[in-house]
């Protein structure tokens, strides 16, 4: 009589927290504030906060935006909070920077709403394979709420994994 097969992954206490389950759904784009200065460089108030006047922001509906300037123009300290507050209605959100600083900022976020009350005293792995741009700091910041709480932390799948600490 053959032996009878037991998943022991399956059957442990071993809790896999896949960040992909909270990668936010909705378009990332990037918004080039260049467009509304003169010449692509010099910020004239007047001209500035007309241009911002006559563009169409709802494009930007339901959007996550990254703002940057793509020449090399000095720009006083309140024009991206400017173009932001006209971003606030419209895109869910908006932030200075790039793409890859948008997720970051993201997910910093997601990680510090999450509730891991389920980890305490547990072995826990952080997936390690995504399909979706999960951004590295995104790791780094679920370590480090786990390591308080959980048993063990680690990083990987059930059945390779790396251990990144153990209390």
């Amino acid at each position: 009589m053959a032996k009878e097969i037991i998943n022991r992954v399956a059957n442990s206490k071993l809790i896999t927290i896949d960040l992909e389950d909270y990668y936010p759904q909705g378009e990332r784009v990037r918004l080039d504030i260049s467009q509304w200065l003169a010449g692509g460089f010099i910020l004239r108030e007047l001209d500035f906060r007309a241009s911002l006047a006559a563009y169409n922001w709802e494009q930007h509906q339901n959007q996550m935006v990254a703002m940057y300037c793509s020449t090399e123009a000095i720009l006083p300290a309140w024009t991206y909070s400017l173009v932001s507050l006209l971003l606030a209605p419209v895109a869910t959100k908006n932030i200075v920077g790039d793409l890859d600083q948008l997720e970051s900022i993201i997910y910093s976020e997601i990680i510090q709403n999450l509730d891991l009350g389920y980890c305490e005293g547990k072995p826990c792995i952080i997936k390690g394979c995504a399909n979706k741009p999960i951004p590295q700091n995104a790791y780094v910041l679920l370590s480090q709420k786990l390591l308080p709480i959980a048993k063990s932390v680690m990083y990987g799948e059930a059945c390779s994994f790396v251990q990144l600490a153990k209390r």
